[in-house]
């Protein structure tokens, strides 16, 4: 039952995340998401994918690892509204597909990740709280870009 309740707790949390992050970048022009020579909104949301996929996709789910992390934060990397939240909502949805696939037995099974071998209950709790933490951000940035404007 434990396993099953955080397993459902983090899809409910990673969902309305998302929902958070798509309703910040639609509220926003173009270039606000983008603004920035770093973290912008837009290379936030490129990162949260890269993690989620490394994390999830290749660490849980056995999927290629195609991470180019460096890339996330690059001027370069900027697309389309359209195209950041397909990609957005394709990468949380194939992570969901993988946590509700996954056996609880699996909780407590090691896996690789970037950092080393950890817990696959460890790996999803970094992402969900990765996963807050730049929402709660992307939340703050699209705050200030609407009472600046």
């Amino acid at each position: 039952m434990t396993g099953e309740l955080f397993l459902s707790h983090s899809i409910g949390k990673l969902t309305l995340m998302k929902g958070y992050i798509e309703d910040c970048v639609l509220r926003l022009d173009e270039d606000r998401v983008w603004r920035g020579p770093h973290n912008s909104i837009g290379n936030l949301v490129l990162h949260l994918c890269g993690n989620v996929r490394q994390w999830i996709g290749w660490s849980i789910g056995g999927l290629p690892d195609v991470r180019r992390r460096e890339r996330e934060f690059a001027p370069e990397s900027r697309v389309g509204t359209e195209e950041l939240l397909a990609l957005l909502n394709s990468t949380v949805a194939e992570a969901i597909a993988i946590l509700r696939g996954l056996p609880v037995e699996r909780l407590t099974e090691r896996v690789a990740t970037q950092d080393g071998d950890r817990f696959v209950l460890e790996v999803i709790y970094q992402v969900v709280g990765h996963f807050q933490q730049h929402a709660g951000q992307i939340i703050f940035a699209t705050k200030f870009y609407e009472k600046s404007s």
